[in-house]
């Protein structure tokens, strides 16, 4: 009777854990699908974020390209500034990697250079090609390019970092520049790069109320102004290169 008891108990505990078993293999079962629903999803968010990030870069680049255009409109108006705003960026990029920027910093640098006249798009060409002395009033006008090309800019999030170097770059080290009237380290280092590298190009270009400078009047003229109008570390380093045939083209 005894052992009777003892083996329905067994087949008892046998079918209980066969239905513990079972429940237990449902579960992984379901477990099992749910992960691979859920890692299917994951995959999917994945190739949206990498498409919306495609997507956001190619509106950067489009971005870029429209304000470029305008750049270049602007420049296509005066035969005398025509590639300008090219060959700063490009100077100003490559200043920037000689004082120790990293690249990415440095190709902010460079862009805020081929930005930085985008404000004068709503001069008149009266003041922009004029041959001679501007007055007082046509300099008043000049002087807003600065700040309007910034408020063009500022609405960009991915060109937040220009926005200062657009706006500060014909502020002056010793704080008689505009817009602002900054002084020496105050002025963003970005735009103090972009202010050589511009100061450099208008010498050596002939402009409509004058010829360009001779390479050796540039370089006295750079020297005279290093530490008044223009950061003298920068300057200096500008310089050194230049010494060493590293401007221009191959700066």
């Amino acid at each position: 009777m005894a052992g009777g008891v003892e083996l329905s108990q067994a087949l008892l505990y046998a079918r209980e854990l066969r239905a513990v078993y079972a429940s237990a293999r449902d579960r992984e079962q379901a477990l099992s699908t749910l992960y691979h629903r859920l890692r299917g999803t994951h995959q999917q968010a994945l190739r949206y974020a990498d498409e919306l990030k495609q997507l956001y870069h190619r509106m950067q680049r489009a971005t870029l390209q429209s304000l470029l255009g305008l750049t270049n409109a602007l420049e296509a108006r005066d035969p005398y500034t025509h590639g300008h705003s090219q060959r700063v960026a490009g100077l100003a990029r490559r200043l920037a990697l000689a004082v120790g920027f990293p690249d990415a910093p440095a190709r902010a640098v460079a862009q805020a250079g081929l930005l930085h006249d985008i404000g004068k798009i709503g001069i008149s060409e009266t003041i922009l090609r004029k041959p001679g002395p501007l007055t007082d009033a046509e300099w008043a006008v000049m002087r807003t390019h600065p700040v309007v090309g910034a408020r063009i800019v500022a609405p960009l999030e991915f060109l937040r970092e220009e926005v200062g170097m657009i706006r500060h770059h014909h502020e002056r080290v010793d704080g008689s520049g505009y817009p602002d009237g900054l002084r020496a380290d105050a002025i963003p280092l970005g735009a103090r790069i972009v202010a050589v590298a511009d100061v450099y190009d208008a010498l050596s270009s002939d402009r409509p109320y004058r010829r360009r400078f001779s390479a050796g009047e540039v370089v006295t003229q750079i020297e005279r102004w290093a530490g008044q109008a223009l950061d003298a570390d920068l300057a200096s380093a500008f310089l050194t290169r230049l010494h060493h045939g590293r401007a221009d083209s191959t700066f």
